[in-house]
């Protein structure tokens, strides 16, 4: 069921949500939130795109598989975990910069986990999602 109504919300809502997902991965840090919910509200937004509008025009919009966010993702999580190894520090030790980005906060190694975590979300929920939607 794909109206007008429904099509031109999904066409305003998508970057609304997305932008909405990169402030709860950030937000994640210090308050409840992080890559996982945040990686499920983009891949929410991914797919009411493709409710509304089909799914060929949601897989054109992201010119490449979805799939392919789930290595990324595994690897960037991995290698921010490795991190602390090369300045002799435990397995998955929470590494910062010591002075914090203007309107990001504090960065350090555990940003670049919830983004590893972020982009596994997305690929792991949309390939199963446009999956499932391809077979029906």
């Amino acid at each position: 069921m794909s109206t007008l109504i429904l099509r031109t919300a999904s066409n305003y809502l998508l970057p609304v949500l997305l932008v909405f997902s990169i402030f709860i991965l950030l937000r994640g840090h210090y308050l409840p939130g992080g890559g996982f919910v945040g990686g499920l509200i983009a891949a929410i937004a991914f797919v009411l795109h493709a409710f509304a509008n089909g799914l060929d025009d949601t897989k054109n919009l992201l010119r490449f598989h979805p799939g392919f966010l789930m290595p990324v993702g595994l690897a960037l999580a991995f290698f921010s975990g490795m991190s602390p190894i090369f300045v002799d520090q435990a397995f998955m030790t929470g590494l910062w910069f010591p002075e914090p980005f203007p309107v990001i906060g504090n960065v350090g190694s555990a940003l670049f986990f919830d983004i590893g975590v972020y982009l596994v979300v997305i690929g792991v929920t949309l390939t199963i999602i446009f999956t499932i939607s391809e077979s029906a």
